[in-house]
């Protein structure tokens, strides 16, 4: 008996330590509140209008894969990811799966299908464990009338899709593959100066961001590792050498597939 007390004990003694691990890993106000201070919705407001932000919002765990909406749904939702990784992928008519982006700490994404009464045009999926905050459309009209400052921000970032989309078509049309490989991973490492940047993505989705083919990829990476421009392993490719990377964007360097 006493050992099987003893067991429940320290079942109830590893539940209590999992329930205060999550605790813990919950992000804490201070960091939510600068990610609120980053997201394009919300940049330029002071203390108090995101503190007021952060009071109509509702907070949300994703695990790993776990899907946060999917495409075609009706859009109910505005999303910040506070910490963690998200990918927005769409289905094609013929059935292709396309990644178009993936979403970094500080974004938000859903919001303009949510302001046009539509459905998500993509599906989101958590890359990696993630939080979030998130706001319906009543909550959103009551941030925009007491922050009007929203309003012309998010006009901004209209803008800001619009340019974006208007350069990945023109990328699709006149890049070679190689060159559009090697921008998307000077896109994913952003800013870092010269030291290798560590990104944690699948060749399969390095294609799909790209348009091209998962053999194309790996045969282009392969060769660059030859090179010693880049490392790779499972999920995860390193840039060794971003400058090269830049110089094919840039079409400075020979060669073609």
């Amino acid at each position: 008996m006493e050992k099987h007390g003893c067991k429940q004990s320290q079942q109830a003694g590893g539940l209590e330590e999992n329930m205060a691990d999550r605790k813990k890993a919950r992000p804490p106000d201070e960091l939510i509140l600068q990610r609120l201070a980053q997201a394009e919705f919300f940049v330029g407001l002071d203390e108090g209008g995101l503190k007021r932000v952060l009071q109509a919002a509702r907070r949300r765990r994703l695990e790993r894969q776990e899907v946060c909406f999917r495409q075609d749904e009706p859009a109910s939702f505005l999303y910040l990811l506070v910490a963690g990784r998200i990918k927005l992928t769409q289905l094609t008519p013929d059935g292709r799966q396309v990644l178009l982006r993936f979403v970094e700490p500080g974004e938000v994404f859903g919001g303009i299908a949510l302001f046009a009464g539509e459905q998500y045009p993509v599906t989101a999926e958590a890359a990696e464990e993630c939080e979030l905050l998130l706001w319906d459309g009543p909550a959103m009209q009551r941030v925009i009338q007491s922050e009007p400052k929203v309003a012309l921000n998010v006009i901004q970032h209209l803008a800001y899709l619009v340019k974006n989309l208007q350069e990945r078509v023109r990328e699709l049309a006149t890049e070679r593959v190689e060159q559009r490989i090697a921008r998307a991973l000077i896109r994913l490492a952003a800013e870092g100066g010269d030291a290798p940047a560590v990104l944690h993505i699948t060749r399969q989705d390095l294609g799909e961001l790209t348009g091209t083919t998962l053999y194309t990829v790996s045969r282009t990476l392969s060769r660059w590792e030859s090179q010693g421009w880049i490392e790779s392993g499972r999920e995860r490719i390193t840039i060794l050498d971003r400058a090269a990377l830049a110089a094919l964007v840039d079409d400075s360097l020979p060669g073609g597939l």
